[in-house]
């Protein structure tokens, strides 16, 4: 047995941090591929999922020479770092058949995006916290917003539902499924 303040995870807990992933697919069984993201994204030993939205039915945007996409978002409480997170969301996509994309922004069996990270900035060569588009994108803000419509832009310092509903852009369909 420890003595008090040896190794004693109730008086120095391991930090848990707050986070938002948007998931979506638009290739084969799009739900199913979504659920199957969030399930594995969330059996790893380190994360606990908190929190999952409606699934949306979206317009692709940027390319849109492609299949609708079915989008959702989810919340997970994790120890890792930013940096590990992205690591087991790249290996879940490409152990679900996300390979390589050909067209940026193009079809996709299954993509994981790390949005917030707590209040966390970040900006490396493989990582951007918040998302750089995701207050352009009504896909990404709708299901935060059903999850956490307070949830505040670390720097933009309005709530996901303020982003949501100040975007201009009304070309960006979304409706939701009951799936």
């Amino acid at each position: 047995m420890n003595s008090p303040g040896q190794n004693d995870s109730r008086i120095n807990p391991t930090p848990r941090h707050t986070v938002f992933i948007s998931v979506g697919s638009n290739m084969g069984a799009k739900i199913d591929q979504c659920r199957l993201g969030i399930s594995r994204v969330a059996a790893h030993a380190a994360i606990e999922l908190t929190a999952t939205s409606p699934f949306y039915r979206t317009a692709p945007v940027d390319y849109t020479d492609q299949d609708w996409f079915v989008n959702a978002a989810f919340r997970i409480e994790t120890v890792l770092s930013p940096h590990d997170l992205l690591t087991v969301t790249n290996a879940v996509q490409t152990a679900c058949g996300q390979g390589v994309k050909e067209i940026r922004f193009g079809p996709r069996t299954l993509d994981l995006d790390l949005i917030f990270y707590d209040q966390q900035v970040v900006k490396s060569a493989d990582l951007e916290l918040p998302h750089p588009r995701m207050h352009k994108r009504r896909f990404v803000l709708q299901p935060i917003c059903d999850i956490d419509p307070q949830f505040r832009h670390p720097l933009l310092g309005c709530s996901v539902r303020d982003l949501l509903e100040n975007l201009q852009d009304d070309q960006q369909e979304v409706v939701r499924i009951d799936a």
